[in-house]
């Protein structure tokens, strides 16, 4: 598993899917937001989210998964379903803090 911790980690996957265990769904990586507002002084990083794309059919439960990253690593992460206001798909985030 590799171990991203900085949202820098995250960047060349932008536009990739991840494979989760166990599960059905796949999710592409739609967004890194990066919060340096949020940053506690001396922090050795800056929280972030990770907003993620799926279809809007079925739905992946919320919880901690070991994700394979399309032409890349696994990385564990706590994934959330989060209120998606465009039609069509379903939105997800990984909160980073």
């Amino acid at each position: 598993m590799a171990d991203f911790s900085r949202h820098e980690d995250f960047l060349p996957y932008a536009g990739r899917t991840f494979c989760f265990s166990g599960q059905t769904v796949t999710l592409v990586l739609a967004e890194i937001k990066a919060m340096p507002r949020a940053a506690i002084p001396g922090a050795e990083r800056i929280p972030f989210s990770l907003i993620f794309h799926g279809s809007a059919g079925d739905v992946l439960p919320e919880g901690l998964y070991a994700a394979a990253i399309e032409a890349g690593p696994k990385v564990d992460l706590y994934i959330m379903p989060v209120h998606t206001r465009a039609a069509g798909r379903q939105e997800y985030q990984a909160v980073f803090n």
